[in-house]
C-alpha cells in the first residue's frame, strides 16, 4: 500500500500533456473567421484554398462542433465557432506580441512605439536622427496606430496626441510629455472671412474618424466656423494635403503643420489654442518601462519643449 501511495504522489506531480491542436488550424479558423472566407483566408495565409479548408474542417472534426455554416457564397460562424473565435484570437494575439519581445530583445536594446501615421512622417521620423545620436545602440521600431483604430500591437509605448478626436485610455498609466496646440489652417490664397468675429468658408475639411475635433475645439474655444459644405478624408495627413491644395479650411495640431506654416504654406487665422498635457505616452500595462523607453522618453519630453 505504502508502494501505491508513493506512486500516486509521484504521478500528481507529472505535468499534464496538453491536448491542443495543430497552431497551422487555428491560424487557419482565424483568419477564415475573421475574413469571413477561406479563399481570402489562403491568400493571407499563403496557402491554397484546399489546405486551408482541410486545416479548418479538421479542427471541427476533433472538436466535434460545427464552427461555421453557409452564408450565401461566404462563411458564418456558428455560436460555438463565435465563442472559439474570441478565445484563438485572445491567445495568438498574445502569442505575436510575445515573440515580438523575445526578438526584439535578441536584437538588443529596442523601443517599439505606436504612434498615428502623420506625427510619425511629420513630427517623429525628421527628428530621429537626433535621437539615434544620443542613443546609438537602441533601436525605435513603429507600429501604425490610426483614428481609426487604436491599436497597441504589443508596443512599449502609445503616443496620444490627438486629444480632440481620443481622451487617453489610461490616465492613471500615462505619462504626461507636454501640451498640444489646436487651430484652423488653410492655403494662404484662400477665401476665408471673418463674420461677427466667426470665421466663414467655403468648405471644412473633416476626419472621417475624428467627427468630434470641430465640435470639441469650437467649445474650448468660444470661436465657430461656418461652412456652406464639408468634404471628410479617413486620415490626417490627407487632410492637411487638402488644405495644402486649397481645398478648404482643416482643423489640425500645430506640430504636424509647423514647417508648411514657416515656409508660407499654410496659415492660421485664428492661431492655436493650447490644451495643457494634452501630449502623453501610454506604457504597456504588462511590464516595466525598459530603459532604453524611458530614455526614449526624456528625449520625447526635450524635443516638445523645443518646439513649445
Amino acid at each position: 500500500m505504502e508502494f501505491f501511495s508513493t506512486l500516486r504522489a509521484q504521478n500528481s506531480q507529472i505535468p499534464t500533456m496538453r491536448h491542443l491542436p495543430p497552431l497551422s488550424s487555428l491560424r487557419a479558423f482565424e483568419a477564415a473567421a475573421r475574413l469571413g472566407s477561406v479563399t481570402k483566408a489562403a491568400e493571407e495565409l499563403g496557402r491554397t484554398h484546399g489546405a486551408v479548408s482541410r486545416q479548418v474542417r479538421a479542427l471541427q472534426d476533433q472538436a466535434g462542433t460545427a464552427l461555421f455554416e453557409k452564408a450565401g457564397t461566404g462563411l458564418r460562424l456558428t455560436p460555438a465557432g463565435e465563442v472559439f473565435r474570441g478565445v484563438v484570437a485572445g491567445v495568438l494575439d498574445d502569442l505575436e506580441r510575445g515573440y515580438r519581445r523575445l526578438r526584439d530583445a535578441g536584437q538588443g536594446a529596442t523601443v517599439h512605439l505606436a504612434c498615428g501615421a502623420t506625427f510619425a512622417m511629420r513630427w517623429l521620423v525628421p527628428r530621429l536622427a537626433g535621437f539615434y545620436r544620443e542613443r546609438p545602440t537602441v533601436q525605435v521600431r513603429l507600429s501604425m496606430t490610426s483614428a481609426r483604430e487604436i491599436r497597441d500591437d504589443g508596443a512599449d509605448l502609445v503616443l496620444s496626441w490627438d486629444r480632440l478626436a481620443h481622451p487617453i485610455r489610461d490616465e492613471a498609466r500615462a505619462i504626461r510629455l507636454g501640451d498640444v496646440a489646436f487651430g484652423v489652417v488653410c492655403a494662404p490664397g484662400y477665401p476665408v472671412r471673418t463674420e461677427e468675429g466667426h470665421l466663414a468658408a467655403e468648405t471644412r475639411i473633416l476626419h472621417d474618424y475624428a467627427p468630434h475635433s470641430w465640435p470639441a475645439w469650437e467649445a474650448a474655444t468660444g470661436r465657430h466656423v461656418a461652412a456652406e459644405r464639408d468634404t471628410a478624408f479617413p486620415h490626417n495627413g490627407l487632410c492637411i494635403e487638402a488644405a495644402l491644395s486649397g481645398l478648404g479650411v482643416a482643423l489640425v495640431e500645430q506640430m504636424l503643420v509647423r514647417d508648411d506654416l514657416a515656409a508660407g504654406r499654410l496659415v492660421a487665422p485664428y492661431g492655436f489654442h493650447r490644451f495643457a498635457d494634452g501630449f502623453a505616452a501610454v506604457p504597456a500595462a504588462d511590464r516595466p518601462l525598459s530603459p532604453a523607453a524611458s530614455a526614449f522618453i526624456d528625449w520625447l519630453r526635450r524635443m516638445l519643449a523645443e518646439d513649445g
